[in-house]
């Protein structure tokens, strides 16, 4: 039934049938149409931005063909995927260029439950050629892989340029000088809202970089973002004709099923309201622990474990800043929260039933610096300019006050109970 409802859309555009890949070089331009597909977000977290792609019909040829990018394969042998996720943890994974007929992405994208657009985009004859031979130029083998960027280099960009490529420059040289009040952190956070674990790590690991206002240009980043802005766009043809870009839009496929929020939600209050329910309870552990026994270990186990955890996501976030060029990781202000210096704590408080009263009191200045570092952090957010990572604060911080408080509560002397 899919491909039934498809050769229906296709057919209500004048599609034709199914045809082998596109010949290269062809002189005629005089029946090439031009339409940028845009597929609405779907539910994995890769397709949260949304996708899309360049489909050119040639009358004269008979064919109907797209092309997409940002396409990846871990590959096949071990050497193939680890090779991948080397480049990938070191910010230069290697995505490529993809094609196929236009029927095949319909329906894929129609079974999959997600919406469809399709732009016809009114470009004069010889930019219709030219875009075509560059496209079929760069899905050669030799040409069609490249270095990944989600914010700066993808499937969106791409095509971007491409279209940007075919109107002479004019598309950048208009959307450059569009200011928003959007961020790449604001689109992350809207796309990713359905996904809370995806969400709060993208919110952990991305740094200062992503606060920075975004232009139109940088905006078109997002495949639900480019379609929009191509249809506010007047160009000029070499011939002096003023017209709109995009001659026609069509919704193709109707779909809510995967929608995306018009703007961010706030987290901050669940994060918070998480944060100090951890917090209650750590401290609450420590409470108990004064009385020794089963409840001293399992604080100190509870102790160990977050600052292990803590620790270990702090070393993976300047791992990030210092030896990859993942650069919105860089300047990443969550490391007054995910502080190296737990793993430390976590060495000594491992230890304290053997170490006793000294063991106690060096985890519990450690615990204490670790709080006011982060209290530190809190502190910053009353600068300009600083990060925008309230919701990371609220939902760590307290979690880290509560193991210094609780710490501190068992080293008292008043209540010091000798290593069980």
């Amino acid at each position: 039934m899919i491909w039934v409802s498809t050769l229906v859309l296709v057919a209500a555009l004048g599609g034709q049938q199914p045809t082998a890949r596109p010949a290269e070089g062809r002189p005629d331009s005089s029946g090439i149409t031009v339409y940028l597909l845009t597929f609405d977000p779907g539910d994995a977290l890769w397709e949260r931005f949304g996708h899309n792609a360049l489909w050119i019909r040639d009358s004269v040829t008979g064919t109907d063909w797209a092309y997409d990018y940002g396409r990846f394969s871990f590959g096949r042998t071990l050497g193939q995927r680890l090779g991948f996720f080397a480049r990938f943890a070191h910010g230069e994974p290697l995505y490529s260029m993809g094609d196929g007929d236009v029927r095949a992405y319909l329906a894929a994208y129609q079974e999959a439950g997600r919406s469809i657009w399709s732009q016809e985009l009114d470009l004069p004859p010889v930019a219709r050629r030219e875009l075509k031979d560059f496209l079929l130029w760069n899905i050669q083998e030799q040409n069609k892989y490249y270095p990944y960027n989600y914010y700066l280099d993808n499937c969106s960009t791409r095509l971007r340029d491409a279209i940007d490529r075919a109107v002479g420059g004019q598309l950048k040289t208009w959307a450059q000088n569009v200011e928003t009040t959007w961020t790449y952190r604001d689109h992350t956070r809207r796309t990713t809202e359905n996904d809370a674990l995806s969400r709060t790590a993208l919110m952990l690991g991305l740094g200062r970089p992503v606060d920075r206002p975004l232009t139109a240009w940088q905006e078109m980043f997002l495949p639900i973002s480019l379609r929009p802005y191509l249809n506010r766009l007047q160009v000029r043809d070499p011939d002096g004709r003023v017209h709109p870009l995009v001659k026609a839009e069509r919704h193709l496929v109707e779909s809510s099923r995967f929608s995306v929020a018009a703007v961010p939600s706030n987290w901050v209050p669940g994060y918070l309201g998480v944060g100090l329910i951890a917090g209650l309870a750590v401290f609450g552990l420590g409470v108990l622990a004064r009385s020794g026994g089963a409840w001293r270990r399992v604080f100190v186990a509870v102790v160990v474990f977050w600052s292990l955890v803590a620790g270990l996501a702090g070393a993976v976030l300047l791992g990030l800043w210092a030896f990859t060029t993942h650069r919105v990781s860089y300047w990443n202000e969550n490391l007054l929260q995910l502080n190296v210096l737990s793993l430390a704590l976590a060495v000594v408080a491992a230890r304290i039933h053997r170490s006793g009263r000294a063991g106690l009191e060096r985890a519990w200045r450690m615990a204490a610096a670790v709080g006011v570092i982060g209290l530190v952090g809190l502190g910053g957010k009353l600068w300009p300019g600083s990060q925008a990572n309230l919701d990371m604060i609220v939902l760590l911080l307290p979690v880290h006050l509560a193991v210094a408080a609780g710490l501190g509560r068992l080293r008292s002397p008043a209540t010091l109970v000798p290593p069980a």
